[in-house]
């Protein structure tokens, strides 16, 4: 027997999920979240990232917290998991796309997406608390320098962020929401955004769409993932999951719904959507599409770490400026709080090159001619404290697709894994970004550095994973239609970055959360 049933069931608590409960709470619909991630409050996260418990999602280790890498053979992937989804991880930053966003992919011309998502934009700022960054970190002037080097000074600039400033460390009442909102804290500067906000600051969606849903009825299950969606001869959906607790086993729950949101974000939405296209009993009339045009901001991670002592580059937010170095190519600087320095386990000397012999033989030159330098990268007192990672990406498209296959990661069992498709793939070389990161090392005397599976199998890594439930006309065009209805399954809906159906060029939270807001604005208020 299920366990109740709901007229709406979301799949996902991240910007996408976040939104669609708020929005037909309001509406008056009785909605139901499942989240397979765990509560968070500002003590529960973890005060650097070696501690992998309260910072890795690897349920199998009961490692239960906010941060999961997924391996995959073309792409490795960064993502949030928790009540909130990506907010409690993400870096903060909300820009607005380009023309060229709206206008390319798989959604041009479907409807005049510049115009109509203008007003959900402005609201999603709005409830997400973008404020410009009011400060100077040691990477910002750095970055300025190299704007200026470049002959591009006028296009760089601060971040607008998710952030509550106030005075550091002093708690007020919700300044955003009318006192609806949950208490706040200034912001401390302390850098620790993407390991969790331990001060209240940070405007994840616990504290902005989620607190306000739950106010209005919305009923959330945490550590719970759902495995599948069947059609009810009734009508509707079933909706099947199961319990997570650790070791202990996996209780197995069932609701039933009229209509069902996927908003897992693309690892928990399209995995999902393949697995139930793959069984006769789920959903066999998906897209043809289901999976395909995955894409990424065509971006590239490069830390450079400093030998100099004097300056701290884990102070501020996690992303505090921009620099637009061409029209469609930006970089801005990344921060960690001190002491979060697990990633130096997994770093290489930035070697790019067009395939393995040549970044082996350059990673060999540099390790020869430099082996001091590396020496004091690897063995830095406090990899965060004076790392700053570069993140650049650009509009610019590739495109990869995703499937279910055999894999002895995943125990032989089916697992989702990746294929080069027709079009170009991300690459994990772009020259300018090797450029600006090799600029700014000089100027701090530092060494630039990539993952290892960058630099050693030429496998490059994102942040922003996006598509594999894009926008099309049809089912031979796209998995959801420009309202985000999942063709031929009526009832059904796509809100979060699988329906990104272009490349943004920049960091997409913004771009999810504003077009969530459009598709709920049509659906209906509830009737009674």
């Amino acid at each position: 027997m299920p366990d109740s049933h709901y007229d709406f069931v979301i799949i996902g608590s991240g910007f996408g999920g976040a939104v669609s409960g708020l929005r037909l709470c309001e509406k008056g619909y009785r909605v139901l979240m499942v989240e397979k991630g765990r509560r968070f409050g500002p003590a529960d996260f973890p005060k650097s990232n070696w501690n992998l418990r309260d910072w890795l999602w690897m349920p199998d280790l009961n490692f239960r917290g906010i941060f999961k890498m997924t391996f995959l053979p073309h792409i490795t992937v960064f993502s949030g998991v928790g009540v909130g989804g990506g907010s409690l991880v993400y870096a903060n930053t909300l820009p607005v796309p380009k023309a060229a966003f709206f206008n390319s992919g798989s959604w041009a011309g479907l409807a005049d997406w510049q115009a109509e998502l203008a007003a959900h934009y402005a609201t999603a700022r709005r409830m997400l608390g973008a404020t410009r960054f009011p400060g100077t970190t040691p990477g910002d002037v750095v970055l300025n320098e190299i704007a200026k080097d470049l002959g591009r000074e006028e296009h760089f600039e601060p971040t607008d962020v998710a952030v509550y400033f106030g005075e550091a460390g002093v708690a007020v009442a919700d300044p955003f929401f009318g006192g609806e909102g949950p208490e706040r804290t200034g912001c401390t500067s302390c850098g620790g955004c993407m390991t969790g906000c331990r001060f209240g600051a940070k405007n994840t969606l616990d504290k902005n769409y989620l607190w306000l849903a739950e106010k209005r009825g919305l009923t959330i299950v945490a550590e719970t993932e759902v495995s599948a969606v069947r059609v009810r001869k009734e009508g509707g959906y079933t909706v099947e999951a199961a319990t997570s607790t650790g070791w202990t086993g996996r209780q197995p729950r069932t609701w039933t719904a009229d209509n069902v949101v996927f908003a897992g974000g693309v690892l928990g939405t399209v995995d999902l959507l393949l697995r139930l296209k793959d069984d006769p009993e789920g959903l066999p009339k998906l897209s043809r599409r289901t999976g395909e045009f995955i894409r990424t901001n065509s971006e590239s991670l490069i830390g450079v770490t400093t030998e100099r002592r004097e300056t701290d580059y884990s102070t501020g937010v996690a992303i505090t400026s921009i620099l637009h170095t061409d029209e469609h190519s930006h970089v801005e600087p990344v921060r960690y709080a001190k002491g979060s320095g697990f990633f130096r386990l997994l770093m290489a000397p930035h070697s790019a090159g067009s395939n393995a012999a040549v970044r082996l033989a350059r990673l060999f030159t540099t390790m020869i001619r430099s082996p001091l330098a590396l020496a004091r990268m690897y063995f830095v007192p406090d990899w965060a404290k004076y790392t700053q990672i570069l993140l650049y990406m650009r509009t610019l498209e590739g495109t990869l697709s995703f499937r279910m296959a055999r894999t002895p990661l995943t125990g032989f069992r089916k697992g989702l894994t990746s294929a080069l498709a027709d079009a170009k793939a991300p690459e994990a070389f772009i020259p300018e970004a090797t450029d600006i990161a090799e600029r700014f090392a000089k100027k701090i005397g530092g060494t630039p550095a990539s993952l290892m599976s960058e630099t050693l199998l030429g496998i490059p890594s994102t942040a922003h994973i996006l598509g594999g439930a894009c926008i099309g006309a049809t089912a031979d065009d796209g998995v959801i239609d420009p309202q985000h209805r999942v063709h031929n399954y009526p009832g059904l809906y796509v809100c979060d970055g699988s329906a990104i159906s272009a490349n943004p060029g920049v960091n997409p939270s913004l771009s999810i959360t504003a077009m969530a807001e459009r598709a709920m604005s049509f659906i209906p208020p509830r009737s009674t």
